[in-house]
């Protein structure tokens, strides 16, 4: 079989990677669709909404392994639709990145919907005062001014993305050379005694998230910076127009 072939060593590093990136692209093209749904909204649909969309942030990732296995496994809801047209997740990378995608949701959703509320609705308003459409309000002007707080989420989701375990286990399994993520990776060597590999995982993952971390949090510190000093200009404008 093709995972009892040699796995070379840098195999779970490339596999994170391109599950982590993967993930987070899907869940931050629909975290930013549903979060453009959800702005600005108060009433109880939103409400209910917004605690489904949040809910994979507090369940247990075996909760929702278990939940995506009755949804895309052979016998789900969806499995027979998924069969028919040639598409395994089960045991698959692609697995894997449907249970991550799921995990970093949360993440990339709550920091997009906060960034886009956060746009003052003049500069929108002022927007359709000159006849543009809602897309292009959204796409040439909320969105450039909420940039920076979605792309923190992003690092986020990513970093998140980087360590998922329980549900990519319960989807994608522990099959080296084919579904084995650097999480997986540390937990075989630890289980093998292999302390030195686990080590050295560890290290390797804990550089990579903190690292993202860190520039994560420059850019939210760049955003909130950025508003402190708009915020200071227009009271300064103010106060020149009241002595004036």
């Amino acid at each position: 079989m093709f995972w009892d072939l040699p796995v070379p060593p840098w195999f779970p590093i490339y596999l994170s990677l391109k599950v982590a990136g993967l993930a987070t692209l899907v869940a931050l093209v629909s975290g930013l669709a549903v979060a453009k749904l959800q702005m600005r909204r108060k009433s109880f649909f939103s409400k209910v909404l917004d605690a489904f969309c949040t809910l994979p942030m507090i369940l247990p990732p075996t909760v929702l392994g278990y939940y995506l296995i009755l949804v895309v496994g052979r016998r789900g809801i969806l499995g027979e639709w998924l069969a028919s047209v040639n598409i395994e997740l089960i045991f698959t990378w692609q697995g894997a990145v449907v249970a991550a995608t799921v995990v970093v949701f949360p993440l990339i959703y709550k920091s997009a919907r906060a960034a886009l509320e956060s746009v003052d609705p003049r500069y929108e308003d002022a927007a359709r005062t000159l006849g543009a459409s809602e897309t292009k309000i959204f796409f040439l002007v909320t969105l450039p001014l909420a940039w920076r707080g979605i792309l923190a989420g992003s690092m986020l989701a990513f970093a998140r993305g980087m360590g998922e375990f329980g549900a990519t286990l319960m989807i994608a399994g522990n099959i080296p050379g084919r579904t084995q993520t650097l999480a997986l990776a540390i937990y075989d060597a630890f289980q093998a005694g292999d302390d030195p590999k686990a080590l050295s995982l560890v290290l390797l993952t804990s550089f990579i998230c903190l690292s993202i971390l860190v520039a994560a949090d420059s850019f939210l510190s760049a955003r909130i910076g950025g508003r402190r000093a708009k915020g200071r200009a227009k009271k300064t404008v103010k106060k020149q127009e009241a002595h004036s």
